[in-house]
């Protein structure tokens, strides 16, 4: 499953919005430094969808806020 995700980093707290058209806004504590946020997304996710983490991969966006993440439901 693939889903389009805006991040927003250094916010006050951790949430996930689910938006209508199935992408996601996710808030994140974390800045956008060493990767930071990017664990802190994959964190979140895992927890969300209740995968383990290297189920996660991050397709595109890696250094942006608009990212496309590939989540393995299947394993």
């Amino acid at each position: 499953m693939q889903k389009k995700i805006k991040v927003k980093p250094n916010s006050k707290q951790q949430k996930i919005e689910e938006q209508p058209d199935g992408s996601l806004i996710v808030h994140l504590k974390s800045p956008p430094v060493d990767g930071k946020a990017n664990e802190e997304l994959i964190k979140l996710l895992s927890e969300k969808f209740d995968v383990p983490k290297c189920h996660i991969t991050i397709k595109s966006g890696l250094s942006s806020r608009q990212k496309l993440v590939e989540i393995d439901m299947e394993s």
